[in-house]
């Protein structure tokens, strides 16, 4: 299959419905030790290298998606989504994760896929693995 021009200057945007906005927006900002690039009624964004972590009001892109969807709020708490990060330093993400207030679900411990992962939630229910290399901890 060839390659497709439409998606040349492609840029990814993950979106995650939270309830409240301005509770994401400050948990992010400390557990990514950074400002949002937007932080307007509606939208925060985070620009996280290559791609950008979004975060909208449930009950506005309900007014997009419903009735043709399920109101996001009748999921809530469910795990929707992971947020995979991988990081230089895995003691001190967990540290600020620690510190954002996230639940912990999964102490860090070494996955069979060559990682060492600590599992958390966010108060929306979306899951944050915080992710380092066991061979970058090895060499």
């Amino acid at each position: 299959m060839g390659r497709n021009a439409i998606f040349d200057d492609m840029q990814a945007e993950f979106i995650l419905y939270v309830q409240v906005q301005e509770r994401s927006r400050d948990l992010y900002r400390v557990l990514l030790d950074r400002d949002p690039v937007l932080d307007v009624p509606g939208m925060s964004a985070f620009d996280l290298g290559g791609c950008t972590l979004g975060l909208m009001p449930s009950s506005g892109i309900a007014r997009i998606i419903s009735p043709a969807l399920p109101h996001p709020d009748q999921g809530h708490g469910v795990p929707r989504c992971e947020l995979y990060l991988r990081v230089a330093d895995l003691p001190a993400a967990i540290l600020r994760a620690e510190q954002a207030g996230l639940t912990v679900i999964s102490a860090a411990a070494d996955r069979d896929w060559g990682d060492r992962v600590a599992y958390f939630a966010d108060p929306d229910g979306h899951v944050i693995a915080l992710a380092e290399s066991l061979t970058r901890q090895q060499g």
